[in-house]
């Protein structure tokens, strides 16, 4: 099966969306799928605006001209709502062509946070972008109510994973050398992430802060006696997971948090506000404290069991997740059908009746036996 993917956030960008279209292209290729990805690299590129790490397609039309040529794939995703998502639709739209599209950033918080742009037109922008969508792909049933209480249709629950082979307890982890307890953040550093809500707290030991943004300089202004230490490679987080006591994750705008589950997948338990992203990762009590105060959150996460935090975490797995995927896209046309493709399932074709609504489930294990090729 030939999916094409395009996003504008791609590599070298750090977030979550990177992460998981990342760990789809690696499963659904070793599946014996084509997952051709249309982003922002190799073309002429401009800074976002608030974000200039962040790069934009400035030629987005000749982008995923050059990319595509005259292909014609089984089924199109569009995984953001930025340039490159936005000639996707129009060119998707002149064709004919179905298409799916996920829905991973509260943009219309973060640009209320940053730029103080009203809400109301930002939502404006997204119903209409993923009004043709034949599914709306969210990370959480809390996402999806949100949604649905603005209008938005077709959605459907697609939730996220992680690798608890790369993801462990590393024994001694990363030489902070600093008095414990040492409470963690590891993130984008954008005014958001509310991380002066965790910042600000009255905590014992130490907290320490991994991962740059465009709130960093004013972060270490106000709070300096936090340890910021910067962007950090993607093989040096289990460490730095693995060393700390407490991973704090103060967002309230996120809609999934995969930087949670990496950390519970380290034995690290979470204190986190009780909003949408920790409550469809963290198991209260067990793997993470929610509480409206974040300081007694991150205190009474401390007593929590690193093991059990570990072997909880590890029911969230990525494999389900991609079947989960593959079930949720859509047939190009009414009369599509895609090649067959070798896999662990033996070689089947794509129907049309797969673009049936499908139910997800939030809990991956259940669709861990759904054969991984279409």
């Amino acid at each position: 099966m030939r999916i094409v993917l395009v996003t504008d956030a791609w590599h070298p960008q750090v977030n979550g969306v990177v992460r998981t279209w990342t760990t789809m292209l690696q499963i659904l290729t070793s599946w014996g799928h084509e997952l051709v990805v249309v982003s922002p690299e190799g073309s002429l590129t401009v800074p976002a605006p608030s974000e200039p790490q962040l790069r934009l397609c400035l030629l987005p039309g000749r982008q995923l001209r050059r990319a595509l040529g005259g292909m014609q794939p089984d089924a199109l995703h569009i995984a953001t709502e930025g340039p490159l998502g936005l000639a996707a639709r129009r060119m998707a739209l002149a064709r004919g062509w179905r298409f799916t599209t996920s829905f991973h950033t509260m943009f219309p918080d973060y640009l209320k946070a940053r730029m103080g742009i009203p809400e109301s037109l930002p939502w404006r922008f997204l119903r209409w972008f993923h009004a043709p969508s034949q599914r709306v792909l969210v990370p959480t049933p809390t996402v999806r109510d949100a949604l649905a209480g603005r209008g938005f249709g077709n959605l459907q629950v697609w939730s996220r994973g992680v690798d608890p082979g790369r993801f462990r307890p590393v024994p001694g982890g990363a030489p902070y050398g600093l008095p414990r307890p040492v409470f963690l953040s590891v993130g984008r550093v954008a005014r958001e992430k509310n991380l002066d809500a965790f910042l600000s707290l009255d905590l014992p030991g130490s907290k320490v802060v991994v991962g740059g943004g465009p709130d960093e300089a004013r972060l270490r202004r106000r709070y300096p006696r936090a340890h910021f230490l910067g962007m950090q490679g993607d093989d040096a987080l289990p460490d730095f997971y693995s060393a700390a006591d407490v991973f704090v994750f103060p967002s309230l705008t996120d809609t999934f948090g995969l930087v949670m589950l990496e950390a519970m997948a380290c034995g690290t338990p979470v204190a986190a506000l009780p909003c949408a992203a920790p409550l469809a990762v963290v198991e209260q009590g067990v793997t993470g404290v929610l509480d409206h105060d974040l300081g007694r959150a991150c205190r009474a996460a401390l007593a929590l069991d690193r093991e059990t935090v570990r072997r909880r975490a590890l029911a969230h797995g990525w494999d389900a997740v991609a079947a989960c995927l593959l079930a949720a896209l859509s047939p190009l046309t009414a009369a599509a059908r895609a090649r067959p493709a070798a896999g662990a399932g033996g070689l089947r074709r794509y129907s049309p009746a797969q673009a049936k609504p499908v139910q997800c489930p939030t809990n991956l294990r259940s669709v861990a036996t759904i054969p991984p090729v279409c």
